[in-house]
């Protein structure tokens, strides 16, 4: 019996599917979900408006969609993933003329019942384009410098096209979950080294040329530097958001002030505190224990998406569900880093429980494609 008859034979067919979800995965995932509708409660001083209800209502749509996502077979996602890509990067494009602009970027494309930020579907679409692509390449031509050109032109174009927003967090999470797929994929160490060399050359240099003829960024970006290194240089300007912030992740200590007593978030001090801060309310009012639970949930995810990766059987599936399980983490794993200073800020949400619908219906859309890669993995047939 050939490979995919044996597939054929073991997959779970119609109601059956739901039976095989990776429920374990859905629970945690609502779980976070429900976190962050209690923290938009929360920061909205005791109101299901105007934060938590649009929320919960993303979430079940998204949950809906993520369902059905989980029914098609894994093979289809891999045939239309550059149809996806392709749609992706028009939607960019589009932004680039009919976005619209806030906070002084423009990223958005207004559709009416929400603001759609197609930065975010690029996140999946490039990931699952990458899985296909090393599902089609032979392995040994996977470190040939003529098929390593062609991933990279398809992670930097839609870079590019976002740093123009400008949106550099996104940015970073492009570039970091493409190469992450190239490594998984099997390109040769080699071009890591050559890339993360040359980034290490390029900052010596930066800081190398400061007060020279030939300097390389301007004063006021060297300013910022100074102030991600030392917020207290500006603590009622660019230093600011970070100060505030520290200033509520130690109020919080061991167990927290309480649900609905941080005194950062609900005296209006900690800024954005219903998007990229949100994990800073949670640390005032829950603590050290509540951060900690969060991070652990977090990894239990990223654990199962693991499982459900060794558990496949073909590489398109094995990559895109590592792919999706990496820009996950690098999601909380960035936001976390940067609330706590360890990292500048570049207005990365925390996944499931900041505000925001793109991020919400996106990211549980890419879990639909890892529980359709769960639910159609090759089991033991029944007789």
């Amino acid at each position: 019996m050939s490979y995919l008859e044996y597939q054929a034979k073991s997959t779970p067919t119609g109601l059956r599917k739901v039976l095989h979800l990776n429920w374990p995965l859905t629970l945690l995932l609502a779980t976070v979900a429900c976190v962050g509708f209690m923290m938009l409660y929360s920061v909205a001083g005791g109101s299901f408006s105007p934060w938590m209800e649009p929320q919960l209502k993303r979430f079940l749509l998204g949950f809906g969609v993520m369902l059905i996502i989980a029914m098609v077979p894994i093979w289809f996602w891999r045939n239309v993933s550059a149809v996806g890509y392709i749609g992706s990067v028009a939607l960019l494009l589009a932004v680039e003329f009919f976005g619209t602009v806030g906070m002084g970027a423009q990223r958005w494309i207004d559709l009416g019942f929400m603001r759609l930020q197609p930065s975010e579907l690029m996140k999946v679409t490039l990931v699952m384009l990458l899985a296909a692509y090393y599902d089609w390449l032979p392995a040994e031509r996977t470190s040939r410098p003529l098929w390593v050109i062609l991933p990279v032109l398809l992670i930097l174009f839609p870079t590019f096209l976002v740093l123009r927003q400008p949106d550099l967090g996104t940015s970073i999470l492009l570039l970091a979950a493409g190469g992450g797929v190239m490594f998984l994929a099997g390109v040769h160490w080699a071009y890591f080294a050559a890339v993360i060399s040359a980034a290490i050359g390029l900052v010596t240099a930066v800081f190398q040329s400061r007060g020279t003829d030939w300097q390389l960024i301007k004063d006021y970006q060297f300013r910022r530097i100074d102030t991600f290194i030392d917020p207290s240089q500006d603590p009622l300007g660019a230093g600011y958001h970070i100060t505030q912030s520290k200033i509520a992740l130690g109020s919080g200590g061991w167990n927290g002030r309480g649900f609905m007593q941080g005194t950062q978030s609900r005296l209006n001090f900690l800024p954005e505190k219903h998007t990229d801060f949100i994990f800073t309310t949670i640390a005032e009012e829950f603590g050290f224990i509540g951060g900690f639970t969060l991070l652990l949930i977090y990894m239990l995810i990223i654990i199962f998406c693991i499982s459900t990766a060794l558990a496949t059987k073909d590489r398109f599936s094995s990559l895109v569900v590592l792919g999706i399980a990496l820009s996950f983490f690098l999601y909380f794993a960035v936001n976390m880093s940067m609330v706590m200073g360890l990292a500048p800020v570049v207005g990365v949400p925390l996944p499931m429980v900041s505000y925001g619908g793109s991020v919400m219906l996106v990211l549980l859309a890419a879990f639909g494609i890892v529980q359709s890669a769960h639910i159609h993995r090759p089991r033991q047939a029944t007789r």
